[in-house]
């Protein structure tokens, strides 16, 4: 967006303001995860009509609706520009929602279309990758292989929640009655998961064409880091380990932060860089 000068009036917005990027347990090719919590395969849009996702839809809607002070207060969905309050609405506007005339998930203002492979695809086709700018990602898996097939890699370290999701995606299969989503896709490539993400969509950006990238299995393989390349590491966990639960993950999740802000801290001694309202040297 810096690039795209897109903040009206800050014109002068440049991609040299954005010195390193670092993912971790990013979403940046999508998730199958989409697909069997709801999302058609067919499409980025569609929702199945008896899935998780229409639950959630209409208890979104109905938590949306009665706009609840103290309920808003601790959690917001963020619809709030869509106005969907009784006070506002009223029964009609409800009835109007949960058809799916009206709201959030007519208009696709939603994350899980944006999540699905396609639209990660439809996304990513306006990404680039800076030639001076460094990138660094983490991928997390909780899978191995046995005989070809990929399986949750055991049930200690793994969350409960996720250790049934991490099963299910390793199992994905893409309906044989549907297109696939890119030239090229097999389901294998998809199966290593962290029970959130695929490990492959966490690497780099790799759909609809693939940026430049590293695998990373040891850092001094790969000093000094150059611009423009997509380093990745693929680290042992499940998704909430090292995104939400600092408890779980002990000192490894100490190490990794520490490896990010070192990282970051070498790109700013290694190189100058003018920022805003800022005097280049003479």
């Amino acid at each position: 967006m810096l690039a795209d000068k897109a903040f009206k009036g800050y014109e002068n917005t440049s991609e040299n303001w954005i010195l390193s990027i670092t993912s971790l347990s990013g979403a940046l090719n999508g998730t199958t995860r989409t697909y069997f919590d709801g999302m058609q395969p067919e499409d980025e849009k569609s929702i199945m009509p008896v899935s998780l996702l229409q639950l959630c839809r209409i208890g979104v809607i109905v938590y949306e609706w009665l706009d609840i002070p103290w309920m808003k207060d601790y959690y917001n969905f963020g619809f709030d520009h869509f106005s969907m309050t009784w006070g506002k609405v009223g029964i009609r506007g409800l009835l109007d929602y949960l058809l799916g005339n009206a709201g959030p998930f007519a208009s696709g203002d939603w994350i899980l279309p944006d999540l699905t492979i396609q639209g990660s695809i439809k996304l990513n086709r306006h990404l680039r990758t800076f030639p001076q700018t460094y990138y660094f990602s983490y991928a997390t898996k909780h899978t191995t292989k046995v005989t070809g097939f990929a399986v949750p890699s055991g049930i200690r370290g793994i969350h409960p929640l996720l250790f049934i999701r991490v099963l299910q995606m390793s199992q994905w299969r893409h309906p044989q009655d549907v297109s696939p989503p890119y030239k090229g896709y097999r389901d294998e490539d998809w199966w290593d998961n962290d029970g959130a993400l695929n490990t492959i969509s966490m690497t780099h950006p790799r759909l609809p064409v693939e940026h430049p990238s590293c695998l990373v299995i040891k850092d001094s393989d790969c000093q000094p880091l150059q611009p423009g390349i997509w380093y990745y590491k693929i680290i042992e966990g499940d998704h909430i380990l090292f995104v939400v639960n600092r408890e779980r993950a002990g000192v490894q999740f100490d190490l990794i932060y520490d490896s990010i802000f070192e990282r970051c801290r070498k790109h700013v001694l290694r190189k100058t860089t003018t920022l805003p309202n800022q005097v280049p040297p003479e």
